[in-house]
């Protein structure tokens, strides 16, 4: 999965202030990635506000990136939950034929044993299509998909690919590393710490922050792989504040801010999640200002 390796970004959904789906604002988010430089998208994933969409608002969703990307990059689907025969029916439903491979999260709210999160994955893999992404983020899921068991999966079944791995601890990350099968690609799924993971022999990212500043974060995490440490580590610097920022009040509140700044797209959320306060939005006015000034 070449494809998969370097900067693919989560991309959120624009609405308007009667809160339905901002479809022109989506298709410049996306334009916006593409000519900064990402290499691939990731549709309908956390950042997306996906669990407030309709079943008919995500296929306009992805309907419209689809439309828009034209096959430019590789699109991944988020693809997952914690009812695994939904998750089972949706694949055996879906067509995707659109798409390279699916982003799965680990099942939140149930709080499996390791045994479960197994079983889930591996009742995935027997009805995916596709390549498949797993992705473990403890912040949201309250359970920790441990090393051991990723790297089970990731030998028992040949179309588990890889996994976004957001559980912001970077010995975890290492271990991932360390114990994976060759061609298994371990992928950030934290922008602060994607750089040290791709240097430590990450496959890229996954960003939040990737699609507000694509051209520098996707330069970042190439200069990493490219083994150029002192020159990423600048880039790494120059955003760290803002990567601090975007998730300081909640994501997608943060980022969405940062497209209004750049008149991309207004700042609205669907509750319970709310629009960031007058501080942090001043804050990321000017860094976002100085930026735009300085490219």
């Amino acid at each position: 999965m070449q494809s998969l390796i370097g900067t693919g970004v989560a991309l959120v959904t624009p609405f308007k202030n009667d809160f339905s789906i901002d479809v022109e604002a989506l298709r410049r988010i996306v334009n916006f990635s593409i000519d900064g430089g990402v290499e691939y998208l990731v549709i309908l994933g956390t950042t997306a506000e996906n669990a407030t969409l309709s079943a008919e608002e995500k296929e306009l969703v992805i309907d419209t990136v689809v439309d828009v990307n034209a096959g430019r990059l590789p699109l991944v689907l988020g693809v997952g939950g914690n009812n695994t025969l939904k998750v089972v029916e949706e694949l055996g439903t879906r067509d995707f034929s659109a798409f390279d491979a699916i982003l799965s999260v680990s099942p939140y709210y149930n709080k499996p044993t390791q045994e479960g999160i197994y079983q889930h994955f591996k009742a995935i893999s027997e009805a995916s299509p596709l390549p498949i992404i797993l992705y473990n983020v403890p912040g949201r899921t309250s359970s920790n998909m441990l090393p051991s068991t990723v790297v089970r999966l990731a030998n028992d079944f040949e179309n588990i690919v890889a996994i976004k791995e957001a559980a912001g601890d970077l010995v975890q990350a290492m271990l991932l590393i360390k114990n994976k099968p060759k061609d298994f690609l371990v992928i950030s799924g934290d922008d602060m710490i994607a750089l040290p993971v791709v240097l430590a022999g990450g496959s890229g990212v996954i960003s939040v922050i990737g699609q507000g500043f694509p051209k520098e974060f996707s330069e970042m995490i190439r200069l990493g792989l490219n083994r150029k440490v002192d020159d990423a580590y600048k880039v790494q610097y120059l955003l760290a504040d803002c990567i601090d920022m975007i998730f300081e009040q909640g994501n997608p509140a943060g980022i969405k801010e940062v497209f209004k700044i750049l008149g991309i797209s207004e700042n609205v959320l669907r509750l319970p999640l709310v629009s960031v306060d007058e501080s942090l939005s001043s804050r990321l006015s000017v860094f976002v200002k100085k930026m735009v000034k300085n490219s």
